[in-house]
């Protein structure tokens, strides 16, 4: 009898151990194909539709494999392949996701929609067993009939126990500690020993037969996970790499000695630092020129401070700095994994720079100040978070504008499909009375100013013939390319807002529509 109630005490924790590594290889997962897919509302459909596929299968044939062989050996059996199969597939998954980011770069539909479905394909296994554990484990612990209720409530209250372990451990602690695939292998050791122990003191030696794989695990893991998570672009040197809650954090160096960081898939750079360099003719130049639509005369004593909200790597504080000298600036950042980069990198160490770690919205919220110039850097497609697209947002950041001041933002669009810039545009002239767009060239972005006051795009001519060229020679640079890339203002029909922004429908149909195109960078 002592036996048997250790048994039925051992097997409540297996399923607690269960519950919390499914748990967390869900959202793992989202974040091992979020480095190449993003974090899109449709890669987190695909993940959490797919893995509610394989634990159904799962409970479907666990409960019929516990009816024809219920016992404790077959169970731990069972904890042992899946929590085995669970730590492989981060590292079958590696090169997969290498191919895949090549894809995502190169624009290759094909291969990148395939590495997508393979990726996920690999949890089917693992996953559909860890499905198996809560049904059998109901088998085996039901001793009297007319208790069959209360054990099953209080196996499922304990494998949702261990969910909940789950969810927070690896998103908290354990992939900005040990990165992604790490956290995939500590959760499979975890419960790759629990399931030892349970075989062998249910078969006693004869669960040695299974003893090669912990050894065998450890073996591949060390021997892949050696390299870095992606391969840095062709012809640059990877200085820092890090899995941080948010991102996987890339620094790169090309051999001109410029820095750029690199997020997740590594379409793009976010920020760009050279000690030589203050003119890069990308879109953070554009930030400095964006106070000139106001109406003349404005020079550039008149620009008091900056907010940035999406500070990334500092390239715009940078440029701030060198432009104005000790401008006050505020920073806010999300991800403090970046700054911690960037500061060791990418020279963010400007005593005038305020940095703010938290959500964009709810920071900038909290600030009690008037800013010449409030600059949105946190869009990039597919990563575009849709609370700072909205009319409601725009309202709170006029409330903190001075009488002519302005918010400057970069928005992602295709060569054809304008839609995200278009709704963007028309959401800010629901709060702003002007607003003026110009396409960055060579690249997928435009920027768009919305000024306090009611203004004309030849502003910006009229303040550039103010400006003092060998004083402000950056800010005279900057203001000639805004004045070469001025498109007309186009809005659409929709309007962003708290309770209704289509952000994510509208960049899945970009994304979507120009990969199936063909295009070609």
């Amino acid at each position: 009898m002592v036996i048997s109630k250790w048994k039925i005490r051992y097997l409540y924790f297996t399923v607690f151990a269960s519950g919390m590594t499914t748990l967390a290889i869900e959202l793992t997962a989202s974040r091992l194909l979020g480095s190449v897919y993003g974090t899109s509302n449709l890669v987190w459909a695909n993940i959490i539709g797919l893995m509610l596929v394989y634990l159904t299968v799962g409970y479907f044939l666990g409960g019929r494999w516990a009816d024809r062989s219920p016992h404790y050996s077959t169970f731990y059996r069972i904890i042992i392949w899946g929590a085995f199969l669970s730590g492989i597939v981060p590292l079958i998954a590696r090169p997969v996701l290498h191919g895949a980011a090549q894809a995502v770069n190169d624009l290759n539909a094909g291969l990148a929609i395939g590495s997508f479905i393979a990726v996920v394909i690999l949890f089917s296994i693992p996953v559909t067993l860890l499905g198996c554990v809560s049904p059998f484990a109901i088998r085996l612990a039901i001793q009297d009939a007319q208790e069959a209720g209360k054990t099953s409530g209080t196996l499922y209250a304990v494998s949702t126990l261990g969910s909940i372990l789950g969810t927070f451990a690896p998103v908290l602690v354990l992939i900005p500690n040990l990165g992604t695939a790490k956290t995939f292998l500590t959760f499979s050791i975890i419960l790759l020993s629990i399931g030892f122990l349970g075989l062998f003191l249910t078969e006693g030696k004869r669960a040695l037969r299974l003893f090669w794989m912990p050894p065998g695990l450890l073996i591949l893991a060390v021997s892949i996970l050696g390299g870095p998570t992606l391969p840095a672009p062709e012809g640059m040197k990877l200085l820092y790499e890090r899995d941080s809650a948010y991102n996987l954090i890339r620094i790169v160096e090309d051999s001109d000695g410029t820095r750029y960081l690199l997020l997740n898939e590594g379409q793009g750079y976010h920020s760009q630092w050279n000690p030589n360099v203050e003119f890069y003719r990308r879109t953070w130049d554009y930030f400095l020129a964006a106070p000139y639509f106001n109406n003349a005369p404005f020079t550039p004593v008149d620009v008091q401070n900056i907010c940035i909200i999406g500070l990334a790597g500092g390239t715009i504080a940078h440029q701030y700095t060198d432009a104005y000298g000790s401008i006050p600036m505020d920073g806010i950042e999300i991800d403090p994994t970046i700054i911690e980069a960037s500061r060791k990198y990418l020279d963010l160490t400007m005593p005038n720079l305020h940095v703010i770690i938290g959500d964009g919205r709810y920071e900038f919220n909290r600030l009690d100040k008037k800013y010449s110039v409030v600059g949105i850097d946190a869009y990039r497609v597919p990563y575009v978070p849709w609370h700072l697209t909205t009319q409601e947002f725009f309202k709170e950041i006029r409330d903190h504008l001075t009488d002519n001041g302005v918010v400057v933002i970069n928005v992602g669009r295709t060569d054809t499909d304008r839609r995200l810039v278009e709704a963007m545009t028309n959401t800010m002239l629901q709060v702003f009375p002007t607003v003026h767009t110009m396409d960055v060239p060579d690249s997928f972005n435009t920027i768009l100013v919305a000024t306090r006051q009611p203004t004309v795009p030849e502003n910006l001519a009229r303040n550039m013939a103010l400006i003092d060229q060998t004083q402000f020679s950056l800010v005279f640079q900057t203001m000639t390319l805004a004045f070469q890339t001025l498109v007309p203002t186009q809005t659409s029909h929709i309007v962003f807002t708290d309770d209704h922004a289509p952000v994510e429908t509208i960049i899945d149909d970009m994304v979507i529509d120009y990969l199936l195109e063909g295009n070609t960078p």
